[in-house]
């Protein structure tokens, strides 16, 4: 039995209203905060979503939606056009990497530590710590075994502490060891 269209469009405005915050700081993570890049992401996604919206069981839209918009991500990246490099006979006078002027320090520290990440590898980081999307859950949506998640998140995160332990410094959040106070507990202060 077919839904009406007009029954069709109500449900997807109202997961569209829910659920777009949610999936646009999503896409700004996956594109390391450049706020332009993660709208284009979170319409590429909502269109694919809507196209196949009749097919999608109402229990994994949001799984559906996560899928989604990490292969809009990944299929964007493997775009010939941002394979080549730019050259441009003057530098330009503004800088090129648009990080909104809203973001504190930290962020755009992290921003920067997770571009420095491959795109698949940030995308398990992602699903796995901001989703607490379980490792099958996020090999599924990746299109991966469960090994490659548990090592792409592994690697992942120790590059993410690698570039960001000047944070933790700054912050006093370091014990005497080099380790993260929140990771050592406090049994061991």
């Amino acid at each position: 039995m077919r839904q009406s269209d007009a029954t069709r469009d109500e449900q997807f405005r109202a997961f569209v209203t829910e659920h777009r915050a949610s999936l646009l700081r999503t896409a700004t993570l996956l594109s390391s905060g450049n706020s332009h890049r993660a709208e284009d992401l979170v319409q590429t996604a909502l269109l694919r979503m809507y196209l196949a919206w009749p097919k999608i069981r109402p229990e994994t839209r949001q799984a559906y939606a996560r899928k989604v918009l990490v292969n809009a991500h990944l299929d964007e990246k493997r775009r010939p056009y941002r394979r080549n490099e730019q050259t441009r006979a003057e530098v330009p006078d503004v800088r090129t990497q648009e990080l909104d002027d809203t973001w504190s320090d930290t962020d755009t520290a992290v921003f920067r530590a997770l571009a420095e990440l491959p795109p698949r590898m940030r995308a398990a980081v992602i699903l796995r710590h901001l989703h607490d999307a379980s490792v099958a859950e996020t090999a599924d949506a990746l299109g991966c075994s469960e090994g490659t998640v548990k090592s792409q998140t592994a690697r992942g995160l120790t590059q993410l502490r690698a570039a960001l332990s000047h944070l933790w410094e700054a912050s006093g959040a370091l014990a005497s060891d080099g380790t993260p106070r929140a990771v050592r507990g406090a049994s061991n202060e």
